[in-house]
């Protein structure tokens, strides 16, 4: 009977999943040009707002991590730190490369990673001075406070995540997890290696998502009657956050809750960067509902944080 119930719980997942695909292959078909418009429109957010500030952080991080470990077993507080450090300030998803490359090298156990991804999880300065800061907020100050905001948010999760591991007892877990003791003859060319791997994960999922968040957009608009900018932002900010911040900009610059709407999207991160997290950090087993809890934190607490510096 059991079998049979989850025979049958398979063919309906099944099902379910072949009717979310052929739909969209559907909408895909009646709306190349608005399907069109949305990947080019995704394609130059990830070439203009995300590629400058990531790659060579990326780089360099896979470099400093491709190093060979000296010692994995240091203390609790200095490896915390590393993943911190390297992990938040890197942009998304580094955070979640930089805790997978950790276990790797046998630093952080199962439990750790999962407590650390979620606390170790923000845009990258350059981003948001950047892109939000000076050519979204045109103000570099703002731009300061929302970094400021996001990094509070991100401590006091931090500080939560210290309190549940403090009687952890630091083991390594590494089964099903291969962590062969290779000598790193040319960490740099590995580092570029990995890193090319992640940016197209990135661009992947940027593009698709865009894509797909206009052709909904423009269904939804089309058989409802709801504003257009408004569903268009809705919809963007779940599926891409990029996208979703520059429809945003696009609809809401003169309103006083901009800045907030802004801190809310980014802190969402939208599907795109859930799923690059997600497949980053499957490869080494890494628990993930820490990591869902800490998106719920950050959603209500960063814009709150950012009113108050305002």
């Amino acid at each position: 009977m059991h079998e049979y119930l989850s025979s049958l719980h398979a063919c309906e997942s099944s099902m379910v999943n072949l009717i979310i695909i052929w739909g969209m292959i559907i909408l895909f078909i009646l709306q190349p040009g608005v399907a069109h418009d949305g990947a080019e429109a995704g394609a130059y957010l990830f070439l203009h707002a995300l590629l400058p500030y990531l790659l060579p952080y990326i780089i360099l991080t896979q470099w400093l991590l491709k190093m060979p470990v000296r010692n994995p077993t240091a203390k609790r507080w200095k490896r915390y730190s590393k993943a911190y450090v390297l992990g938040s300030f890197g942009g998304f998803p580094v955070g979640a490369v930089t805790i997978t490359e950790m276990v790797k090298n046998g630093e952080l156990s199962r439990r750790e990673s999962g407590l650390l991804l979620a606390a170790c999880h923000a845009p990258g300065p350059m981003f948001i001075l950047g892109f939000v800061g000076t050519e979204l907020f045109d103000n570099p100050l703002s731009g300061w406070k929302l970094l400021l905001a996001i990094h509070i948010a991100n401590l006091l999760f931090f500080c939560l995540t210290l309190l549940l591991l403090k009687n952890n007892k630091g083991k390594r877990d590494q089964k099903n997890i291969d962590l062969e003791k290779k000598t790193k003859s040319a960490p740099l060319l590995e580092a570029i290696k990995e890193s090319s791997g992640v940016i197209i994960l990135v661009a992947t999922t940027v593009i698709f998502f865009s894509s797909l968040g206009n052709v909904l957009t423009t269904a939804a608009s089309t058989a409802f009657t709801v504003d257009l900018g408004i569903a268009k932002t809705i919809v963007l900010s779940i599926f891409e956050m990029t996208s979703g911040v520059q429809s945003a900009t696009d609809h809401f610059y003169n309103y006083p809750i901009f800045p907030y709407l802004i801190a809310s999207i980014i802190s969402l991160n939208g599907l795109s960067i859930h799923l690059q997290v997600f497949v980053i950090a499957k490869s080494v087993n890494t628990p993930l509902m820490p990591y869902v809890f800490s998106r719920i934190w950050s959603v209500v607490a960063v814009p709150a944080i950012l009113y108050l510096f305002m």
